[in-house]
């Protein structure tokens, strides 16, 4: 089972090292280096008012949407999925990374960086950030296709979205080799 929190420093131990970081990267290879040729992982679609959840099958073949969070402090945010990464034994972390359509990082990229800094604070599990570019509108088009409701699409477009950045993961992971990349800068 993976430790999802650091061991916390001895009190009063004098010049002790910080807690070890997970780390975050945007290569695929390095990512399955990190995270190990199995295990389930997480995707997050981080907006601003959600966080949309994904599992993926331990075997690393199918992204399964799970939940959506609705977004309240970071350190609450942080501890549901973190409890959640520990409950089902999770072995890192796949975080869409809203980049605009010529690749370029705005505010939104910003704040998933930051978001995902803040998380690897809390946790050893490693992170990968992946181009999320259009999800969001891919997993609208599905729910329209699939005739869902403006309110359920409402209900459900952040944890479909989550579930297409996962599984796009997934998919280069299992090809991954040196140099693959999600072509997130």
């Amino acid at each position: 089972m993976n430790s999802n929190t650091p061991p916390a420093a001895s009190p009063g131990a004098a010049g002790a090292a910080p807690a070890p970081r997970s780390s975050i990267v945007t290569d695929a290879s390095e990512f399955l280096g990190l995270a190990g040729p199995c295990g389930r992982l997480l995707g997050l679609d981080v907006g601003t008012k959600t966080i949309g959840l994904a599992l993926s099958d331990v075997l690393r073949m199918v992204a399964t949407g799970t939940d959506t969070i609705r977004r309240t402090k970071f350190r609450d945010d942080a501890r549901q999925l973190l409890d959640l990464a520990t409950s089902q034994q999770v072995a890192g972390f796949v975080i869409g990374l809203p980049l605009d359509m010529i690749g370029t990082s705005g505010p939104r990229v910003q704040a998933t960086r930051a978001f995902a800094r803040n998380l690897a604070a809390l946790t050893r599990l490693p992170m990968l950030l992946w181009d999320e570019r259009l999800t969001t509108a891919a997993a609208e088009r599905m729910l329209i296709e699939a005739d869902q409701s403006r309110k359920r699409r409402a209900e459900v477009i952040d944890k479909v979205a989550a579930t297409l950045i996962l599984q796009g993961a997934l998919d280069r992971l299992r090809t991954a080799g040196p140099g693959a990349s999600s072509s997130a800068p």
